[in-house]
């Protein structure tokens, strides 16, 4: 892959109290985008504290020492940018695209919260955010058609009391149990500079930039206790096959499988990625053709079917889904689609594997192609893998996967013992429903 040299104009710094800064040319003028990813996320997370990670990112706009709650949205939407945050297993980052010339604003804001968050914390604040967190659990778990199939999955594919157990949204037991003195040493044990990873894209001069964060960012102290994450380690296969079939009131059957593959990062994940892309990624894939255009059994998704879970420090999964067709089982649906995965154990084309490449390759691009997609992919590499650098080279791991690769490991895979199923069924039919044989 050609990078025309932007992977040379990286420009990296670590301030001295462990902060690791990362600069980059933004692709179009007059706009800086910065991008904080903190490595926590709910694998640092224990049984009965679940949801913690998550609650904080709500808590993070609650106000601070110098800002009042609110403020930080405001501030930034009153210039015209775009501001948010997320949670995942591994990191939670916060992150906003505004005028190059509001940058300064961008950073003091991030700065105040991380290093005055806890004086403007309060049970009236904590209470607040908890109510705001169990009710995004309800419209995003509890009350959708399959909300809660990812939270089922994780239960069944890492056994309880691994951090990867449970889902970042964490149980409403776990949220109810919350108290500020907890959540307070949350903070202070994993919001530092120390466990920082700032991004900033723009036109500015690096060290322009550099002499900024340093301003705002260089008195913050580094934590005094660093926050070990539980062990993740987990080998072997799934320890299948496993089923589940959920009663639900849902408008059709749907039908999750899930296999366990190596972390991302691995060779193993790159060739189970572009299986994945082979099979239910795209028009032109599997799954798409066959179920979908050809069969007729399966909703019309986009060809979204396939894709991959990628947890960094602990096996990630395969994952297959699809939802069928008005008349079509639940059983039926989820035995054709036992029958395509198992295509990929018998051969794959030179073309599909061109094709698959091209699929990833374009994700890519178009994931990076805006500031803010470039800064949040800058902030993943070094994080994740302390390489800036491979957000340019990422097609590169694809690009010498062959056919036989993927077809050995979807023998070693994609195999009954390694295989988690998921059904839900509707309340009415499911009565009579039996988990499919394969």
């Amino acid at each position: 892959m050609t990078t025309n040299g932007a992977a040379g104009r990286i420009t990296q710094y670590k301030l001295d109290n462990g902060l690791r800064l990362i600069v980059a040319p933004a692709a179009t003028g007059q706009v800086a985008a910065v991008n904080l990813w903190y490595g926590v996320g709910s694998r640092h997370e224990v049984p009965g504290r679940t949801g913690f990670a998550h609650l904080f990112e709500h808590l993070m706009f609650q106000g601070s020492g110098n800002a009042a709650k609110g403020d930080h949205f405001d501030a930034i939407e009153r210039l015209g940018g775009d501001i948010n945050a997320s949670t995942s297993s591994d990191r939670t980052n916060y992150y906003e695209t505004v005028p190059d010339h509001a940058l300064d604003l961008a950073l003091w804001l991030e700065a105040d919260r991380l290093a005055t968050l806890r004086d403007g914390m309060s049970q009236e604040v904590l209470d607040n955010q908890r109510d705001v967190v169990k009710n995004e659990r309800r419209q995003r778990y509890d009350n959708v058609p399959y909300g809660t199939a990812f939270e089922r999955i994780l239960a069944h594919a890492y056994p309880e009391g691994h951090p990867y157990h449970h889902p970042t949204i964490g149980s409403m037991a776990d949220l109810d149990a919350a108290d500020l003195e907890y959540v307070l040493s949350f903070h202070e044990a994993h919001y530092g500079p120390d466990n920082l990873v700032l991004t900033v894209v723009s036109n500015l001069d690096p060290d322009d930039v550099h002499e900024r964060v340093q301003r705002y960012f260089g008195g913050i102290p580094a934590r005094t206790v660093t926050a070990v994450a539980p062990d993740a380690v987990l080998e072997g296969p799934l320890g299948g096959p496993k089923s589940e079939v959920v009663k639900e009131n849902v408008p059709a059957p749907a039908v999750f499988l899930i296999y366990r593959v190596a972390p991302y990062g691995t060779r193993e994940f790159d060739i189970m990625q572009l299986a994945s892309a082979v099979l239910g990624q795209g028009q032109g894939s599997r799954m798409y053709r066959r179920l979908v255009v050809e069969r007729g059994l399966a909703n019309d998704d986009g060809g979204s079917s396939a894709d991959l879970v990628n947890f960094r420090y602990t096996p990630g999964l395969f994952f297959v889904s699809m939802i069928a067709r008005e008349g079509v089982g639940g059983e039926e649906l989820e035995t054709a689609m036992l029958d395509e995965i198992a295509t990929l154990a018998e051969g794959v084309t030179e073309e599909e594997l061109e094709r698959a490449r091209a699929v990833l390759e374009r994700d890519h691009l178009q994931a990076i192609s805006t500031p803010g997609g470039l800064a949040d992919a800058l902030g993943s590499c070094t994080q994740l893998f302390d390489d800036p650098e491979l957000v340019y080279t990422w097609p590169e791991r694809w690009a010498d996967i062959t056919t036989d690769d993927i077809v050995e490991h979807a023998k070693r895979l994609l195999t009954p013992e390694n295989r988690l199923s998921l059904r839900f069924e509707a309340e009415a039919e499911a009565e009579t429903a039996e988990p499919a044989e394969a």
